[in-house]
């Protein structure tokens, strides 16, 4: 079958501002398993431009695939960009399959199917074994579609099929990544190096209210360090890529199979970037091995502080203390690892007296660079049923992004939390010990990575603001965070598209389609 994968263009801070992009690991995450199972796929990566709705359309109706899937790893916010594809495709191609998946589909089936009726399969969960038996059933109509794990459908009379979960993947080595479907040329981070995003682990073991990892991964597995260190030396000696960006949420949680995955890698003898997201816990419990870290590449890893309160951090179930992320900023800096404190804003219970006692905490733990966030209650974590009661004042799910306020302040209107945040920012980066490391650190890679951020960060900065006072549409009176999530986000009706030199196909019907398969 011939299949196109498709990454949405996406709007957010982090898609448009670095001008640099990462490959969807999502999607070629799946094309390795299909091209493997013999089906023609190509990949359209609409990041790059962004590509317009009408050239996105284009390129489909050129290659006239038989199925074509969609997911954003910014599952949330990229939800209206892939609707308006789904729509938009569905007009013109009303015999394609459309699936759907990812985080937000997953969670959001129920008020996808009801609100799209485009969109014929939502697959749930991990999907490289879900995708492979999904097209096979699709192409052998003597397969029946309820035997496909994981997928929610339509039946003949038009209700919908909700699908057991499939089994998590126990061995994640078996599941290829379809480098082959990318031009590596393209994706470049980090200072326009050569660069691409993998995953070493999936899921955590930790349970923090804000997070919805732990849920739906279901189980936190990693790789073979040994293979996985041997892929990035394949990938860097046959395709040149020098940054590694890890998609784990926590690839440190396992201390022995970490540590396995870095000796790995030393032993390859490449010279590579490893930059990625870890607890300050681990850094602490890997004071010993810190010098492994860096001799295999690491050059920075994000920190979840997520707040400077031990009240706020019990409240979250963090897990953390401000001593442990004290300590770790410290072992990261004598190891010459860059450390980025990620913290966040808008926790009902904030008051002004909170902030001014977050920067100086934060002043006090002295990290090399800052990312403030702001709190965003997505349906699949604890924190969205502890805020079921707040107001949502951004009913655009394209700015639930983190970097958007969504939620309305209790005690600190929105504005001066905005004030308080960028004030913050301003302190933290330009404080004399950050502004030394960005121009006088004696690793060069320490200040090339130092620089990059803070170039990126002066435009955030004021991107931020500009999107704030004339673009974000905020509302005074929008509905609670627990109706929001219960389809409060149904996206606008959408427009005709006629790409250039192509009729308009009127057959779209807005009934759901029979499926065929589904005997």
């Amino acid at each position: 079958m011939k299949v196109f994968l498709i990454n949405p263009p996406h709007p957010s801070i982090g898609s448009r501002i670095p001008r640099e992009h990462l490959p969807p690991l999502g999607l070629l995450a799946l094309g390795g398993p299909l091209r493997d199972a013999g089906h023609e796929v190509k990949l359209l990566d609409a990041e790059f431009g962004p590509l317009r709705l009408e050239e996105i359309v284009k390129q489909i109706l050129d290659l006239r695939p038989s199925a074509i899937l969609l997911g954003h790893s910014g599952s949330t916010s990229g939800h209206p960009s892939a609707v308006r594809i789904i729509r938009a495709v569905r007009e013109v191609l009303p015999g394609v399959w459309i699936i759907y998946g990812g985080v937000f589909p997953t969670y959001h089936y129920a008020q996808i199917m009801e609100q799209e009726p485009g969109v014929d399969f939502v697959v749930r969960s991990e999907g490289e074994e879900t995708i492979v038996k999904l097209i096979y059933a699709l192409e052998n109509p003597e397969r029946r579609l309820q035997e496909v794990p994981g997928i929610v459908f339509r039946g003949e009379d038009g209700k919908v099929v909700v699908n057991p979960l499939a089994p998590v993947i126990r061995d994640l080595d078996a599941c290829r990544v379809g480098w082959e479907l990318i031009d590596h040329k393209r994706y470049t981070y980090y200072g326009k190096r050569r660069a691409v995003v993998v995953q070493f682990s999936r899921g955590c073991p930790h349970h923090c209210h804000y997070c919805g990892q732990h849920g739906f991964w279901r189980q936190w597995r990693h790789r073979d360090p040994v293979k996985f260190a041997a892929e990035i030396a394949w990938l860097h000696r046959e395709l040149g890529v020098e940054v590694f960006n890890l998609a784990d949420e926590n690839p440190t949680a396992h201390r022995e199979a970490w540590r396995a995955f870095l000796e790995a890698l030393i032993s390859e003898k490449v010279k590579v970037i490893i930059i990625g997201t870890t607890r300050a816990g681990d850094i602490v419990r890997d004071a010993d091995i810190l010098h492994l870290y860096k001799r295999a590449g690491v050059e920075r890893f994000l920190l979840g502080l997520e707040s400077t309160e031990d009240a706020t951090l019990q409240a979250i179930h963090k897990g953390s203390t401000q001593a442990v992320d004290r300590e770790a900023i410290r072992l990261m800096r004598q190891h010459g690892i860059i450390s980025m404190a990620a913290w966040v804003a808008g926790f009902v219970q904030e008051k002004d007296s909170d902030y001014w006692r977050t920067l100086r905490q934060l002043l006090s733990y002295d990290p090399d660079q800052i990312q403030a966030l702001y709190a965003t209650p997505h349906s699949w974590t604890p924190f969205a049923r502890q805020e079921g009661k707040r107001r949502v004042i951004q009913p655009d799910l394209s700015r639930w992004d983190y970097k958007h306020q969504v939620l309305a302040g209790a005690f600190v209107p929105n504005w001066r939390v905005l004030l308080w945040v960028k004030f913050i920012e301003v302190i933290c980066q330009a404080r004399l010990k950050a502004v030394w490391r960005l121009l006088a650190h004696p690793d060069r890679r320490f200040r090339d990575g130092m620089r990059w951020y803070s170039n990126i960060g002066r435009r955030v900065w004021i991107y931020e603001i500009w999107q704030w006072l004339f673009h974000d549409r905020r509302t005074r009176f929008g509905p609670t965070v627990s109706e929001f999530l219960r389809g409060g986000w149904k996206a606008p009706a959408w427009k005709t598209v006629n790409p250039p030199g192509r009729a308009k196909d009127r057959s779209y019907s807005d009934e759901p389609r029979e499926i065929v398969a589904a005997r």
